[in-house]
């Protein structure tokens, strides 16, 4: 049996539709009900997002029409026999009744953006959302629906945590959905999970972040205990904004924080982005005119590090809003910190579908500050490391961009554990099942360059160079004074012309004249002219062929690659 959700615009939970105003449980202020349903629900003094019904969930996130719901067999109801003031089976009864709910999550499918996609919805109204057997089984029960179909899964939760009615078996749900979206997982399928307010406990602790990307509704407050636990056991103040999805963002536990209005648009560039993939040699770019992307250039190198430097050149940002069809920014090392130097996320480019990386310096003073000057830290490197499981898990090509004088090397870096960090992102890139096609925009600093440049792919724009040290920093040791800069950087061969013709780099792109930040449109056409190609050719091999050519490419730099041979003692 299935039903479809109504199109109709659903009320606040727990406040009836009779009522004509709403007091703001935030600012307190009192809102016309027919206004604040214009709004979504969103107080439109403060910006304080009300909690919504499951119903009214979908409404807002799915195509009109577009849901059908999943009904599931009635289960066990009370596992414990269980009872405190009431006993439980009436509380069941009496939270189906207040919220016109079976349980507290609903299941379906729907469309987003045209894309066909099972939908898992909680509803905090039921007994404050807490998962059971059943909301286990139905939790489940999507997951499984979304591998047997082959389909995306898009989970929308709010939820105090596990029920406590049913005990042990309550917290055993926490590994029955875990488990289920592990299997979707491992088909290689696509997730999204909305955290809404509030989601805790054994919810967030399983399948709530397990989606591919998590996205908090603003203002949502998330965790695995709740803030006033928390103060009880470790007798602390806490922040503010402790365990808000900002908080969250900040600490690099979520890949984004919308407004309400805003998160159909985000699911469906998301399911579209992540949708049936360009089979090879199907690429195209309308402005490619045929010529040679490969250019001549014999600049000199102290020269060229200079171009590399002007502030005005475009950043990785600039290049993938404007060399790219879209880009849907994704953050955070889902450990401890979303790094402003690294950014990152999924992108398209002449129709294909690619996971792109890069070090982002900004252009004024107080974003050069603000992203460390490009310098990341080691929560950088494990951001972009996880975009690359992110590429494998799905298929997706890489492209990074590189634009940084070097790894941060403060003491900070150093606790954190940097070198492990850069060593980490290294192997993974040399090692990945998917192509990677790196280009160097600007400066190539040492082994803070070489984390996002170990590729199939290796372009140098005309103006960019790569070099195992700075020319200061190897004029103040060698020469014994940075006033040798110049002199270092042409002994270096650091220029993209030497890359160019020892093999190092694959090819140079060709920059508008005087460099990158004269023409940053033109720049970025011909960036993406060359980046096409690259992808195009390099799309055509399988996974063997990619792996094994990648490790011959990195063997024959320095331009010996003879086996070694054990020498008789």
């Amino acid at each position: 049996m299935t039903r479809s959700a109504p199109t109709t615009t659903a009320s606040a939970a727990g406040a009836p539709d009779h009522v004509g105003w709403v007091s703001c449980p935030d600012c307190g202020w009192l809102l016309y009900r027919k206004r604040l349903d214009r709004n979504l629900h969103v107080c439109p003094e403060c910006d304080h997002h009300l909690r919504l019904s499951a119903r009214a969930r979908i409404v807002l996130l799915t195509d009109p029409g577009s849901f059908t719901e999943v009904a599931f067999q009635p289960g066990a109801p009370d596992p414990l026999s269980f009872t405190d003031l009431r006993d439980y089976p009436d509380r069941l009864a009496d939270a189906a009744r207040r919220s016109g709910e079976s349980e507290a999550v609903v299941v379906g499918v729907a469309r987003i953006g045209g894309c066909e996609t099972v939908v898992a919805v909680m509803d905090f109204a039921f007994l404050g959302g807490s998962m059971g057997v059943e909301v286990g089984r139905r939790v489940s029960g999507a997951a499984e629906l979304a591998l047997e179909r082959g389909l995306p899964l898009v989970t929308v939760c709010a939820s105090g945590g596990a029920r406590m009615q049913e005990g042990v078996f309550s917290l055993f749900q926490m590994a029955r959905a875990s488990e289920a979206f592990g299997r979707h997982r491992e088909a290689g399928l696509f997730s999204v999970c909305v955290l809404t307010d509030p989601t805790y406990g054994g919810v967030s602790a399983s399948f709530a972040t397990l989606a591919s990307v998590l996205v908090g509704e603003r203002g949502a407050h998330v965790g695995f205990a709740g803030p006033r636990v928390v103060q009880e056991t470790i007798r602390a103040e806490l922040p503010a904004d402790f365990q808000t999805a900002e908080f969250l963002l900040a600490h690099g536990l979520v890949d984004r924080v919308e407004n309400r209005a805003d998160l159909r648009p985000l699911l469906a560039r998301l399911l579209a982005l992540h949708g049936p993939g360009v089979p090879p040699g199907e690429t195209h770019d309308a402005e490619d005119d045929g010529s040679p992307v490969d250019v001549a250039v014999d600049d000199d190198p102290w020269d060229v590090v200079q171009r590399a430097r002007v502030v005005e050149r475009p950043t990785t940002l600039d290049y993938l809003h404007t060399a790219f069809d879209d880009f849907v920014e994704l953050h955070g090392d889902r450990a401890f910190a979303d790094d402003p130097a690294v950014v990152g996320g999924i992108a398209s480019i002449g129709g294909r579908t690619v996971v792109a990386i890069g070090q982002e310096k900004g252009h004024t003073v107080r974003e050069r500050i603000a992203r460390n000057f490009g310098m990341p830290h080691p929560e950088g490197y494990r951001k972009a490391q996880r975009l690359l499981d992110h590429a494998e898990a799905f298929g997706l090509p890489v492209v990074t961009l590189v634009d940084t004088p070097g790894a941060h090397p403060g003491p900070e870096a150093e606790e954190r554990g940097q070198s492990h960090a850069i060593a980490e992102i290294i192997m993974r890139s040399s090692r990945l099942r998917v192509p990677v096609v790196s280009v160097v925009t600007g400066e190539g600093g040492s082994g803070g360059a070489l984390a996002l440049c170990t590729s199939d792919r290796l372009l140098v724009l005309q103006n960019a160079y790569l070099s195992v040290i700075s020319p200061e920093g190897c004029a103040a040791i060698l020469w014994r004074t940075a006033v040798a800069a110049p002199t270092a950087a042409r002994a270096m061969r650091l220029g993209a012309a030497h890359l160019r013709a020892s093999g190092i780099a694959t090819s140079v792109v060709a920059e508008p004249p005087g460099g990158a930040h004269t023409d940053p449109a033109e720049a970025a056409r011909l960036l993406r002219r060359a980046l096409v190609r690259e992808l195009d050719d390099v799309c055509r091999l399988d996974v063997a062929t990619l792996l094994d050519t990648r490790s011959r490419r990195l063997e024959r730099i320095g331009g010996d690659d003879r086996p070694l041979q054990p020498v008789e003692g």
